[in-house]
């Protein structure tokens, strides 16, 4: 569970000791389970009941940007929503059902109730022949059309000269809604949290971005932290877009920032850095998946993929990477059913968690100091510290404690973990060896 605002002293590192692995991952597996049914897309109910129960699971306010807003180069598009869709044989039975499978129908299609000769329907279904047996997921967000997908398997059942095809849908003045939620800290220095909300029932790309990002919220309240975060739950492309144009003074508080995507499935975590190439984030995250012990890539920057390329926009270039498991379009079951409850595993959302957290516990701690005995190493064992120097890296911190390395600087150079460097630290402040360098607790923006 949360920790509460009964012990706001809590530190991100006494969060992770108390964490459950296992209660963790079983609880965003059923959070996943909870919002997979919701046909979510950039605007309408969808996304907006998918906000709702992020904000009964974690808190989060709700923001509309009414259609027809010109946001930068971008105009928020008309509203979409959807009560039932299906493709008939000419006796009324249902083929194709918006019931069984939301991912049955083209994203954002327009309304249609007409009857089509075979020829004419094949037009606009879509299958993929490299896995027959699973439904692909398609949209037309700023292209107004409509289709179908199926089953390769099941267009080869389409025989019938002509078939029944109902969109009963709506696309019609309305807003764009995101979610947004802003837990203030020591300063106004921020860390941005940001995940993609506008998918179908996708589990891996879309719900476990926003699983993660909700637990991360949740536990977060009630800590006292250095950094103010703020997490967005946006529809990809244009909500970041929008967000930033409402936002673009805010920008200039943004020190650090993660956007989060495909954190269920079983491979090795996969971190793509920001355009800066070097913000701390950046090594921060390095860092902690070196630490891990497990396989993980690090990617360059790239302005494909998800919204950390808007952010990360020469107009903003703010210090935000993207972080994964395997990243999108490299599994199969990618932007199809398969994409499915049975993908995401709880261990592994317990470990991108796990992964997430300890990054920003790095980021909280990671500070300047100065030793208090400058000349000639202090004596530790008088002190009670000698048996613990080499497993803290007692030695390592007094020696590059001068005040201009910080934490992370220091973690680097002795490729010892930051988790005990940060108890090293607290060990000599412990017996006055150690003293925090002056302005180490506002950050400065990386260049």
């Amino acid at each position: 569970m949360p920790l509460s605002a009964d012990n706001p002293r809590q530190s991100l590192w006494g969060l992770l000791e108390q964490l459950d692995a296992k209660q963790i991952g079983d609880e965003l597996h059923r959070f996943i389970a909870e919002l997979y049914p919701l046909c979510r897309s950039i605007t309408g109910e969808g996304i907006r009941e998918t906000l709702r129960r992020v904000d009964a699971f974690a808190g989060l306010s709700l923001h509309e940007v009414p259609s027809g807003t010109q946001v930068f180069d971008w105009t928020v598009p008309k509203e979409w929503n959807i009560k039932d869709a299906y493709i008939a044989d000419l006796d009324g039975n249902r083929l194709v059902d918006f019931r069984d499978s939301n991912l049955h129908v083209v994203g954002y299609s327009a309304p249609i109730r007409q009857r089509l000769s075979r020829e004419e329907l094949l037009q606009h279904l879509h299958s993929d022949s490299r896995h027959p047996e699973w439904i692909p997921y398609r949209n037309s967000y700023y292209q107004e059309t409509w289709g179908f997908c199926v089953s390769h398997n099941q267009l080869a059942t389409f025989n019938d000269e002509e078939y029944e095809v109902c969109i009963d849908s709506s696309l019609a003045p309305g807003s764009l809604s995101y979610g947004e939620a802003y837990l203030p800290g020591a300063t106004q220095r921020e860390v941005l949290i940001s995940t993609h909300a506008c998918h179908p029932s996708l589990c891996n790309d879309n719900l476990s971005g926003i699983a993660v990002a909700a637990m991360l919220l949740r536990h977060l309240r009630g800590i006292s932290t250095r950094y103010s975060y703020r997490f967005l739950f946006v529809p990809c492309t244009i909500g970041p877009i929008a967000w930033l144009h409402e936002h673009q003074a805010l920008t200039s508080r943004i020190d650090h920032g993660l956007v989060l995507a495909c954190l269920g499935d079983s491979g090795g975590m996969t971190y793509v850095r920001s355009r800066r190439d070097t913000a701390d984030i950046d090594r921060v995250i390095q860092h902690v998946l070196a630490a891990g012990g497990d396989d993980y890539e690090i990617r360059q920057f790239s302005p494909y993929g998800y919204d950390q390329r808007q952010y990360c926009s020469p107009g903003f270039n703010l210090p935000l990477g993207c972080l994964m498991r395997t990243p999108n379009g490299e599994y199969p079951e990618y932007h199809t059913s398969a994409d499915n409850l049975d993908l995401v595993k709880p261990d592994a959302l317990a470990d991108s968690f796990a992964r997430i957290l300890t990054g920003l516990a790095a980021l909280e701690d990671n500070k300047r100091y100065i030793a208090q005995v400058q000349h000639g190493e202090p004596q530790l064992g008088r002190r009670g510290l000698y048996g613990k120097a080499q497993e803290y890296g007692l030695f390592w911190l007094l020696n590059y404690a001068d005040g201009a390395h910080s934490l992370l600087d220091i973690a680097e150079k002795s490729g010892l973990p930051f988790a005990k460097l940060a108890k090293g630290v607290s060990l000599l402040k412990g017996v006055d060896l150690l003293t925090e360098a002056p302005n180490t607790s506002r950050a400065t923006p990386d260049t």
